[in-house]
């Protein structure tokens, strides 16, 4: 089950490049921020625009009322110097009697009888505490004074405080965003990191397992979604994995007695014709059911230690005398030569059947080249790998069912290997001009797979 969920999904989700390193095509490129930072960010922006205008919304607050304060000092002082004025004492508090630079806005007020007070701008752009108040005779008595010192002190006090306290809520809610967004950031990460081990085949690891916590977010509604939809795709797959093998199965008996009654026909072309028809149903039905096994991650590898290159040169030279073996550099393996065979014999009967000779086969190293010299892969092959009953484009395809391609991929799996495919192009030829060739590659591991089936992937 791990084997074809593994490659259903990365069918559904990934598309090879065409020189088969398994880079996606569609990645989308952009500038990666976390979540963390960005919520933390937007908590120190609104902090900051909080602070500041509770800042000057204190800061006015308290200039207003310090003004208040002053123009009730400066009006009671006026109306103690104005007592002893009218009782013939001398002048107190540096008051004036139709002082000339008293503001007309004030002396207006004063004509009309009343006593007021008012605040103006000085020079150096503190206020100035005016009061004034109408005498008996007609005269007007008036007191300038400034903004003390002591309020000016206490409101760059307050300024300077409330400067303090902005800056430390925008650095403490930047704190308290990243650590709430490192602990979402946090529970993501774990469910990417669950999601891609489902992606990769491991069907018995869950996303809401992965996360844990006692909170609960959208975080696990996210999780519960993935594990369902996770759930649900692999019982689809499951279930159509085995109506694949039941039918295949159930068709091996008549297949097998139709090939045994058409061995007693008597000699003839129609004769070889049902016995041709008949072998390659045969053919058929064992192929579908070794994908089905391999989709079924229930094939193991029977490892042995071999010559790659030795091994290959045998093999090949067995099959065809007319294929070119050459062995740049001889490499021993530890590997499976059943299944290295299947895939070796499967992507030459490709070449043949689609390509044109000469075949070459090379190897060097680990690494397994096969080519021809036909049109190349079809497009589709090369960007989605290959795919069950799909021959290509009409130009590489006259015949066949598509699964040798897709059973040489299984069993390269099997084999912890990783197999591309590729055309060859002239140099510095555009991609549209008719390929000279098709190369397929089989990539053997370094560490051979285990008992288990696991084994060290290697790098796209």
């Amino acid at each position: 089950m791990r084997g074809i969920f593994s490659r259903r999904v990365r069918e559904r989700t990934a598309r090879a490049t065409s020189d088969g390193t398994g880079m996606g095509m569609g990645i989308r490129t952009g500038i990666r921020t976390g979540i963390r930072w960005k919520l933390s960010a937007a908590i120190a922006l609104v902090g900051a625009l909080v602070a500041i205008a509770l800042s000057l919304v204190v800061h006015n607050a308290a200039q207003v009322s310090m003004l208040d304060n002053s123009r009730d000092l400066a009006d009671e002082r006026l109306q103690v110097a104005q007592r002893m004025y009218e009782s013939g004492r001398t002048l107190a508090f540096g008051v004036e009697v139709d002082d000339p630079s008293i503001p007309a806005a004030l002396l207006e007020k004063v004509t009309q009888g009343r006593r007021a007070t008012y605040v103006s701008n000085g020079p150096s752009g503190v206020p100035d505490i005016w009061a004034a108040v109408p005498l008996k005779d007609g005269r007007v008595l008036s007191l300038h004074t400034g903004f003390t010192d002591r309020n000016s002190d206490v409101m760059s006090d307050l300024d300077q405080a409330l400067l303090i306290g902005s800056i430390a809520v925008v650095f403490g809610g930047s704190a308290l965003g990243v650590l709430i967004g490192g602990q979402l950031s946090h529970r993501l990460r774990k469910a990417a990191a669950a999601a891609n081990q489902v992606a990769s085949g491991d069907t018995e690891v869950r996303v809401g397992d992965s996360i844990g916590g006692f909170l609960r977010d959208e975080t696990d509604d996210l999780a519960r979604a993935v594990d369902a939809m996770a759930d649900t795709l692999q019982q689809r797959i499951e279930a159509e994995r085995r109506v694949t093998a039941d039918i295949a199965h159930e068709l091996r008996t008549p297949v097998t007695g139709l090939l045994t009654a058409a061995e007693l026909l008597p000699p003839g072309r129609p004769t070889e014709l049902v016995r041709d028809r008949a072998q390659a149903m045969r053919t058929l039905v064992e192929d579908v059911l070794e994908v089905a096994r391999l989709d079924g991650a229930s094939e193991r590898a029977e490892l042995q230690d071999i010559l790659l290159g030795e091994f290959v040169s045998r093999r090949v030279t067995a099959k065809d005398a007319d294929i070119d073996v050459r062995v740049v550099h001889e490499s021993e393996v530890t590997t499976d030569p059943r299944r290295l065979e299947r895939v070796l014999f499967n992507l030459l009967a490709n070449a043949a059947r689609h390509g044109k000779p000469p075949v070459q086969v090379t190897v060097e190293g680990r690494v397994i080249r096969v080519r021809d010299h036909g049109p190349g892969f079809p497009a589709a092959l090369l960007v989605d790998g290959p795919r069950r009953f799909r021959t290509g484009s009409p130009d590489r395809a006259g015949y066949g069912h598509g699964l040798g391609l897709t059973i040489a991929a299984g069993q390269a799996r099997v084999l912890g290997a990783r197999l591309t495919f590729r055309n060859v192009l002239p140099p510095g030829a555009p991609d549209d001009v008719p390929a000279e060739g098709a190369v397929a590659v089989l990539w053997l591991p370094e560490h051979a797979p285990t008992n288990t089936g696991s084994y060290p992937m290697l790098p796209d």
